[in-house]
This record gives C-alpha cells, structure tokens and sequence, in this order.
C-alpha cells in the first residue's frame, strides 16, 4: 500500500470502546513493525478532554498496554479526509458517522468487527453500564480486529 493507513476508532464518548482498540491497534502495529495512524473520537461531545474509564485503562494495562495519556475528543468533520479509514464500534455510531460525513469526505467506513472474518455485522457491547466481564469482552474483540488490521495492511 503507497499510502500510510490512517485509522480512527469512534464509539459514543470516546472513553470505553475506541479508546480500547487505538491502544490494541498501537501495540499490534508495534509488534508487526508496521506504520499506522492511529485515533479515536466520540460522535458524542460528553467526554471531551476526558481520560478513557478507568476500567478501560485498568483493562488495557492489565493487558500491557497504557491508555491512560488518551483524552475524550469529538469527531470532527475534518477527519473525513485526514483518516483513510473510520470504524465504528457499533450501528448506531455509524449511521450517525454517516449523517456527520462532509461531501468531500474521503474516508471508508465500516463497523469494526467487519474486519474479523466471522464477526461481520456485529457491533463490539459497550461495556460503559456493566461489568469487568463487559470491558475484558471489548477488550478480546477489539484486539481481535487490531490483529486483522495488521494483517491487512501488512
């Protein structure tokens, strides 16, 4: 591929799921060797400047990876065309990425999980109303996805 990648996450507030998998997609493309630009962001504004939960660092430092540097961002229209790709943690983040995306926008979007053979159409649970369980289950799908990524642009 001539062009670097250029990947966003984007779940609801930018502080469960995307956070979890650009810090699961960091460490797959340091582990491949590969450059990627990696992001997330929120469709929605109530995290801003936020650090993900704390259940999601706990999360993903128990998993070797520190995302506690991440703060809250909203998506903004100018990530249509800086991203080469945008996915969405679920159906309702990507009708609503849809509804946000400019006429000049240049990005691909799709659900997450579309890039895990087998998972296709499924949206990764927000974890945010319920258990650990919750977030060591975003944990395996989103790191599921960051190992496809890398096996794509690889």
């Amino acid at each position: 591929m001539s062009t670097k990648p250029a990947i966003l996450f984007v779940c609801l507030g930018n502080i469960c799921r995307s956070p979890l998998a650009e810090g699961a997609l960091r460490a797959a493309t340091i582990r491949a060797g590969i450059e990627v630009e990696i992001d997330s962001a929120g469709t929605g504004d109530w995290h801003v400047g936020n650090p993900p939960d704390p259940r999601a660092i706990a999360t993903a430092r128990d998993n070797g990876i520190d995302i506690s540097g991440l703060r809250g961002r909203q998506v903004s229209p100018r990530n249509f065309t800086r991203f080469t790709h945008i996915f969405a943690l679920d159906e309702d983040n990507l009708r609503n990425l849809y509804a946000m995306a400019p006429d000049d926008a240049t990005a691909e979007l799709a659900l997450l999980l579309d890039v895990v053979p087998g998972f296709e159409g499924r949206a990764v649970a927000d974890p945010y109303y319920g258990s650990d369980e919750g977030f060591a289950q975003t944990w395996r799908d989103v790191s599921a996805a960051a190992d496809a990524l890398v096996a794509r642009f690889s």
